[in-house]
């Protein structure tokens, strides 16, 4: 009864399908359960996972303490499909978000989805900037240099790439990385550790 009352339940459709993508990606960016977020609105877990599906649609009494909850404006809940909003699978370019980190000339954007199994980042080392000391995690990397050079260090080994050059290794390595040109640095950065846990030898 309760589904039924926040949400009207009804056949998915592509814009239910789009809304609950949403709702769930923002969910997750913002490391909330279930439990936590419908808490937080005042609706029934029932109702928020039918939502989340696509199996409901979002009714107005719904849509405003929701978007409170997850501190945005309501309508960035039910913006139309075309409009620059990250998706459950998507990421737009106008709205990636910063990863911090505390080494110099070092700036990284996320690439990837939240719940993404892998991590996918934008990675800019200005003229010169670079980790400030060499670093390991657990998990695994590759790397595509997209612009500008770097010089890689990778189990006390170094390489120097230029654009189009590419690599792999075990994140378990100490590695570090810098810019030796005079030209910014673009490379495409995956993980399969989480964000959060993704370090500049901080």
């Amino acid at each position: 009864m309760d589904m039924l009352d926040e949400a009207a339940e009804k056949p998915k459709d592509d814009a239910d399908v789009r809304v609950g993508r949403r709702v769930r990606a923002l969910r997750l960016e913002r490391k909330l359960s279930l439990a936590d977020l419908a808490a937080r609105a005042g609706v029934s877990i029932g109702a928020l996972s039918q939502i989340e599906r696509g199996m409901s649609s979002l009714r107005v009494k719904v849509i405003w303490p929701l978007a409170a909850a997850l501190d945005i404006e309501p309508s960035a809940l039910i913006a139309d499909g075309n409009d620059a909003v990250n998706d459950l699978y998507c990421v737009r370019a106008n709205s990636r978000r910063a990863i911090p980190v505390k080494s110099e000339g070092i700036a990284k954007a996320l690439l990837s989805p939240p719940g993404a199994t892998l991590t996918g980042m934008l990675v800019t080392v200005e003229a010169g900037g670079g980790t400030a000391e060499a670093y390991a995690h657990a998990g695994h990397e590759f790397g595509y240099v997209l612009a500008g050079e770097v010089e890689l260090v990778v189990d006390s080994t170094n390489y120097v790439l230029k654009t189009g050059d590419s690599f792999a290794f075990k994140s378990t390595l100490l590695h570090a990385f810098r810019n030796p040109g005079a030209e910014r640095c673009q490379i495409l950065w995956v993980n399969t550790t989480k964000p959060s846990e993704v370090r500049d030898g901080a």
